[in-house]
């Protein structure tokens, strides 16, 4: 048996803050606009892969497409 047969779907757990971002962030937004709590969560939804920066000088994020 395989383990995509147990699991079923696979899904990367998220908050209630974190969904209202997601849907926030679906055009690219400069990271520098958001407040320092919205910046706080949005580093960890980068290590959460939900999130991805682009550019290291005022960078741009935006939800990763597989996150809808």
């Amino acid at each position: 048996m395989k383990i995509n047969e147990l699991v079923g779907e696979f899904g990367i757990w998220t908050t209630g803050e974190e969904a209202t971002l997601l849907k926030k962030l679906v055009n690219p937004v400069k990271l520098a606009t958001l407040s320092e709590h919205e910046q706080f969560t949005i580093q960890a939804m980068i290590r959460k892969s939900l999130i991805t920066k682009i550019g290291h000088t005022n960078p741009l994020v935006v939800a990763n497409e597989k996150t809808f």
